[in-house]
Order: structure tokens, then C-alpha cells, then sequence
């Protein structure tokens, strides 16, 4: 393609986004857009950011609490590497709430402090939703608009705006504009730096009247009872005025003018502009500093600036206010550990947001954006202890941010970014995995048994950190416990997950944060006896850190019947890893296939559902009535029930969890009993294979020797049966011949020497 050609479709893609997006208005062009939207052009920062989160959708996902609402907006990708959000529900809905609450109450009155350990991901969660609103922004829903001031050339209305004295009528009452000129016909354009909405043009008594009009025409509640929704007019929108320097440029040119508004609306440019985190426009972070986050200085006071001003504005004292609180208006300003200053550097956070103003020598600026803070519990913590501490309570609302506590979101937070393309090599099945296990392990803490109903102590008091790590993540309950005891425990799961929110020491502010086992895995990437990033080398890696007591401090945590016991969590993990890597070669294997094992878990459910309701079976040859054939139900039994269980509580309990099922999940057509039963299937498996025990070990012994020199001694037949068994390996599992090679030589040595 021609550099010329390309040049120009480029510039007529350029030019139709931005006549498309509306990015330059004359202000009559804009009260046409507002009437046709007042709700959109309405809002204040809240309302905003709100309808950001709003904008991308919610879905219901399974949380140890019950089902629970996840925000989209933490899901989309983002320039950041780590720009997605796992887990963490709690937060979403306790910032959407507040946010709520801010709407509600006309005006954002409290700032969001953010809590919790360090690398818990709270910076990471504020900066979904800055993506978030760069994202709404750029779409004609999310369009924000600001004004600024232009002033024409003397050579194109010479003598109409100060310049000679006299004034142009308006004609026939049209509202001519400025707004449109090209940069030769203008000499001067002065910009808001605050933003100011295009309706502070409008005195605030008119303002309102415009604004319950048009959104009562829409149909929208303006909180007077009156049309539907329950929109909320903010105090902002209501009673906001002109930044200093517009004011005083509106108070120059209605002067000028005779008072003639129309006169003056020439001159008001509407521009839209775009949430940006690059540019500070409408968001910014400050990081921990002494300096101000508000300033200004005087354009008139500049000689040089002086000489560019139209005459009108020549004994006007205007002053530019500067710093992250300006650039952030109309958005969401973040201050990141926030405590790490020193409390006389936000102090005036106090009144700004309970009053969102901030005065400054010659006026207040008056803002609107939404505040939200980061801190560590050691710094909060220590917060808490200073006098000043009653003073800012009431304007702040906590929202504490712990480490993850299901290995399955840990784990995203990992392959987000440990890929083949950033540790340069391919990642092995569960290498992420085990990592986020025992990373989880480590925040756990044992439940209090006290906390419980008297029969149900004992229950939790003997579960183990494994035990409750699997409890959390899927409702997993351990096999040692009769049908009845895992009942009860899967009903505490919610209360167990819940025990510790009121203890200053929660479950989830003590352990290794995600930072320091990404750490873990881009070293174990550079294991020089694997080449892959295998688990085997995350072993390595993790028992390393078990022995640096004097950089991790969670490590200095007292053991309390097993938990907390970090380096027992590595050989624990291990042997979950070992039990996974067991059953894929097994099942790569292809001995018997899951249809067989449904069949017969299906076989036996049959039997049980018409034992329990004391009915006859169809014999399928004969047709005849029969009675449930309880030899065949207790040979199955004898595999798949727990020890000490009684045989009809056992099977009572089967049908009361496929009642169960059936009422979470209404709309499937067909019973999903490996989903239902999954220790049943477990159990099953593992009978099996335990009978053939030789023949797996030799079967495994052949996958080794075909991936050594050894593979001639292998017969035709069984080179074919190993090319099959890593075929599946690698389609279903995702391992390669190396990484394959290793795990099986270390299921071997520690499950078949």
C-alpha cells in the first residue's frame, strides 16, 4: 500500500470518529444533545462511575457464601498485564453499594479506604475501574463534555467583543457561535482546567428548572416522587457553579455585553473529553508525598500571557488552579497508601470530602470526583491509635481488601501472567496450581470451635487446612466423614468462611501475598533440570522460601494443630499434586473409560431411589416386579461408602443430594452424577485401579522407557499404546513429552517404587 494512500484512509477513519463522536459542540448544539439525554449529561462522578460498572454487566458466580454478584468491569483486559481482577466479589459489591449510597444522598460525602495486606490486590482493583471509565468514556453513553472560552480574531468581528468598544447585536435571537471557527479565525482559546459541566453555563435557578423538566419528560425520578427510576439530581449538578476563572471570564463578557447572555453564549465552546490515566484526565494516583494535590497561579500576572488575552479580559485577575485533585475532577482520584504520609499532608481531607471543597488563598474549588484510598493493616493500624483518628472516621468507609482464600482465583491471578511467552518456556499442568494452593494454605486459620452449635464442635475442630481449603473452594468435604457428618459440614462452609470478619486478625491478612509467588514462579521457570516450568521445580522453589524466616514474616506464625505449618503445606500439596497426576495418566490410559463408571454409579442410584421409596424394578429381560437386588447394592457399597456408615442413612442422603441438585439447578435436563458425586466417582476409580495396581505400574514403567533411549525394547503394540496414552496427556491435560517424563518418573518414585 502507497505511505500516501494509507495516510488518507487513516485521516478519513480520523475524521468521521471525530465528527461521529461529537467532539466540538456550540452550546445550543449541546442543550440539543442534553434534552435528548438529560440523564447522561446529569450525573455527578458517583453516578458515573456507577453506571461504568453497570455498563459492562454483572454475572451470579458460586462463593462460599452462596452465590454472589461479580462486576464485569473486573474481568476485561486491560494494558496491564495484571489488569484483571480474581475473585475479590465482596469488595465489587461493598464500593457499588457506597456508590449507591453516594447517589442516594445527592453528593459523595465519605472517601473509600481500601484495606488489607500487602499485594491483596487493592491497586489492582482500583485500576479495573480507571480502565473501566476510559473504556465507558470513548462510548456515546459514556460521553463527558466541558466548556472553554473562545475568543475570535479582531480581523474577523472587529470591535464586537471588546476590542473597539462596540457590541453586534444578536440576530433574530439565534445563537450564533464562536464554537466552530477554525484556529486562523480565533486568537485566543481558554480552556477549564476543572472541567466544569457545560450546564454551570446556565444560572443555577434556571439549571434546575431546565433539568427537572427534561429528565420529567424522559420519564426519569428526579427524587421528588415523581416519573420512574430512581435517579438522583446531585447537589453538584444542582448547585454547582463556575470554576474562578470561567466566573470571572462570564462576569467580563456579560459586562461587556450590556448584560446580553446570548452575547456572552458565543463565546462558550462545549469540547468532550476522555477519561485518560495517561494524560490525568478525570483520574489520577498519587503516590505517598509531602506536596500539595491542589495549587494555582495567576495567568494575569504573566506579561507575556497578558499580551494574548483579548482587551475585555486585561484587568481581569484570573488564576489556573493546578495539582491531582483538579486534574481528577469529574472522575475518581486514588491515593495510594495513603497512610505512608504524613497526616498534616491530608488533613484537608476532612472537609473536602464531606464538603468536596477545598480552599485555596484567593477562592474554593469546588469538585466532584470520587476518592478512594489504599492502605496496609500496619499503617491503618496504626492510624487508629492517633487522636485525629475520631476526626476522620465518620468521612471514611472501610473496605477491607484480604488475600484470596480459594486456590482456584489464586490461581488466575498466576496464569494471567506466568505464559509461554514470559518465562520463555511452556508451563507444565498444575505448576500454577500448586502455587496458588499453598499460598492459600498459608492464610488459613484455624476455625474456633466454641463459635459452633455443641454438636457440631468436634466437626470443626478436627478439620484440617487441606480439608478446609477444598471446603471453601468447591463444598468439598473430607472422605473420613459419614454422609451425615459431611452434611453438616458443608452447611457450616458459609459461617466458617465468615468467623473471623470482626477479629482484628482475619483470615486473609496474614500469609504469602500473590507478588511473592509470582516471584516463586518466574524462578522456577529458570530451573535448569526441567525444561518446562514444572511443579517439581515450584517444589523447590516453595520449600526455599519455607527456610528465609527472616524476609517472610508470616513464616514466624505460631503452628496450631497444623496450621500455619508452611513447610508440612509443601509436602501436603504435594501429595494433592500427585493424586491429580495419578488419575490423568490413569485416565489417559484409557483402562476403563468414565462412561463405564457412569453406568454403573447410574445402575446403582436406580436401585437406591426405589429402595428408598419402597417400590419394585422392572426386570429388564423378564419384565416382571421385582424386588431391589441388595447384593448388588451392597457390593457397591462396599467400595464407595465410608467406613462405619449405616447403609440406609447412606443411601437416604444419596437421594436427598440429587433433591438438592435438582433445586439449584432447575433447568438441566439430565442428572450430572459426576458433578453430584464426585467422591463417589473418586472412590470408585481409585478401587479400581488399586486391583491393577501391576498393570498400571508396568504401563507407566513403558511411557518411561519411549521417552528414553529405551524405547526399541518396547513391542509394536505397546510403543502404540504409549503414543495414545501421551496423545491424551497432551490434548486433555495440556502436558508435553517433557514435562510429562517428569511427572511420571516422580509419581513412580513416590507412589509405584
Amino acid at each position: 500500500m502507497e505511505a500516501k494512500r494509507y495516510l488518507q484512509e487513516v485521516g478519513a477513519q480520523v475524521s468521521d470518529d471525530f465528527v461521529k463522536n461529537r467532539s466540538i459542540l456550540s452550546f445550543e448544539e449541546y442543550l440539543t444533545l442534553f434534552m435528548a439525554e438529560p440523564r447522561g449529561q446529569a450525573r455527578n462522578a458517583a453516578q458515573y462511575l456507577r453506571d461504568v460498572m453497570d455498563s459492562f454487566g454483572t454475572e451470579t458466580v458460586a462463593h462460599p457464601t452462596g452465590k454472589m454478584r461479580r462486576f464485569k468491569v473486573f474481568d476485561v483486559p486491560s494494558s496491564d498485564r495484571d489488569g484483571r481482577v480474581a475473585g475479590q466479589e465482596e469488595v465489587q459489591n461493598a464500593v457499588y453499594r457506597m456508590l449507591g449510597n453516594f447517589t442516594r444522598a445527592g453528593r459523595i460525602n465519605k472517601l473509600i479506604m481500601l484495606h488489607g495486606p500487602n499485594g491483596s490486590a487493592k491497586s489492582t482493583f482500583v485500576n479495573a475501574l480507571k480502565a473501566g471509565m476510559e473504556h465507558y468514556s470513548r462510548q456515546p453513553e459514556g460521553a463527558l463534555y466541558h466548556i472553554s472560552w473562545i475568543f475570535p480574531s479582531e480581523k474577523l468581528v472587529k470591535g464586537s467583543i471588546g476590542f473597539g468598544g462596540e457590541r453586534i447585536p444578536a440576530t433574530n435571537g439565534d445563537l450564533s457561535t464562536y464554537a466552530h471557527l477554525d484556529a486562523d479565525s480565533i486568537d485566543v482559546r481558554i480552556p477549564c482546567e476543572l472541567r466544569d459541566p457545560p450546564l454551570f453555563a446556565i444560572p443555577p435557578a434556571e439549571r434546575q428548572r431546565l433539568l427537572e423538566g427534561a429528565l420529567k419528560k424522559k420519564g426519569v425520578g428526579t427524587g421528588d416522587g415523581q416519573g420512574e427510576g430512581d435517579f438522583v439530581l446531585s447537589d453538584f449538578i444542582l448547585h454547582g457553579e463556575l470554576c474562578h476563572k470561567c466566573r470571572s471570564i462570564y462576569t467580563a463578557l456579560l459586562a461587556n455585553y450590556k448584560g446580553d447572555y446570548m452575547q456572552v453564549m458565543r463565546h462558550v465552546r462545549v469540547e468532550r473529553f476522555y477519561i485518560s490515566r495517561r494524560y490525568q484526565e478525570g483520574t489520577v494516583t498519587v503516590e505517598p508525598q509531602m506536596s500539595v494535590d491542589a495549587m494555582y497561579q495567576q495567568v494575569s500576572a504573566d506579561r507575556a500571557k497578558l499580551l494574548n488575552m483579548p482587551p475585555a479580559l486585561h484587568n481581569v485577575a484570573l488564576f489556573e488552579p493546578q495539582g491531582a485533585l483538579v486534574h481528577a475532577n469529574r472522575g475518581l482520584i486514588e491515593y495510594s497508601d495513603l497512610l505512608k504520609r504524613p497526616l498534616e499532608a491530608f488533613k484537608y481531607l476532612l472537609g473536602f470530602s464531606e464538603t468536596a471543597q477545598v480552599p485555596l488563598e484567593h477562592f474554593v474549588l469546588q469538585l466532584d470526583e470520587v476518592l478512594v484510598a489504599s492502605s496496609n493493616e500496619k499503617h491503618l493500624g496504626a492510624f487508629k491509635e492517633l487522636p485525629d483518628f475520631a476526626s476522620f472516621k465518620g468521612r471514611i468507609e472501610l473496605v477491607r481488601v484480604p488475600y484470596l482464600r480459594r486456590y482456584k482465583a489464586e490461581q488466575q491471578v498466576y496464569d494471567a501472567q506466568i505464559t509461554p511467552t514470559t518465562v520463555g518456556k511452556h508451563v507444565a499442568p498444575h505448576a500454577t496450581e500448586v502455587a496458588a494452593m499453598w499460598a492459600v494454605l498459608t492464610r488459613l486459620k484455624k476455625p474456633i470451635p466454641d463459635r459452633y452449635p455443641p454438636g457440631v464442635k468436634d466437626l470443626v475442630d478436627q478439620i484440617t487446612p487441606v480439608e478446609k481449603m477444598f471446603l471453601y473452594e468447591e463444598g468439598v468435604v473430607p472422605d473420613r466423614l459419614s454422609l451425615a457428618h459431611g452434611k453438616e459440614l458443608r452447611k457450616l462452609r458459609s459461617d466458617m468462611y465468615e468467623e473471623s470478619d470482626a477479629y482484628p486478625n482475619y483470615e486473609g491478612r496474614s500469609g504469602a501475598s500473590a507478588r511473592e509467588i509470582k516471584t516463586a514462579l518466574f524462578n522456577a521457570a529458570q530451573h535448569p533440570d526441567y525444561k518446562c516450568l514444572h511443579a517439581l521445580a515450584v517444589f523447590e522453589e516453595l520449600e526455599a522460601i519455607c527456610k528465609d524466616k527472616s524476609v517472610y514474616e508470616f513464616l514466624l506464625q505460631e503452628v496450631v494443630d497444623g496450621y500455619h505449618d508452611h513447610e508440612e503445606f509443601v509436602r501436603a500439596v504435594q501429595a494433592t499434586y500427585l493424586d491429580k497426576v495419578d488419575e490423568e495418566v490413569r485416565e489417559s490410559m484409557g483402562l476403563v473409560s468414565e462412561g463405564q463408571y457412569r453406568e454403573l454409579v447410574e445402575r446403582y442410584v436406580y436401585n437406591v431411589s426405589h429402595w428408598v421409596k419402597g417400590e419394585k424394578i422392572r426386570n429388564r429381560h423378564t419384565g416382571a416386579m421385582e424386588r431391589v437386588d441388595e447384593q448388588r447394592m451392597a457390593e457397591m457399597e462396599a467400595i464407595v461408602m465410608p467406613k462405619g456408615e449405616d447403609p440406609g442413612e447412606f443411601r437416604r442422603g444419596l437421594i436427598s443430594q440429587i433433591g438438592a441438585h435438582k433445586l439449584d439447578h432447575p433447568d438441566d435436563t439430565e442428572m450430572d452424577y459426576p458433578r453430584i458425586f464426585p467422591d463417589l466417582f473418586r472412590r470408585l476409580r481409585d478401587h479400581y485401579f488399586e486391583e491393577r495396581k501391576r498393570v498400571l505400574r508396568r504401563n507407566k514403567e513403558n511411557v518411561l522407557k519411549y521417552l528414553s533411549e529405551d524405547r526399541g525394547t518396547l513391542s509394536a503394540r505397546e510403543q502404540s499404546q504409549v503414543e495414545s496414552t501421551l496423545k491424551t496427556m497432551s490434548e486433555r491435560y495440556g502436558y508435553c513429552e517433557h514435562c510429562a517424563k517428569d511427572a511420571i518418573l516422580f509419581l513412580m518414585r513416590k507412589r509405584y517404587g
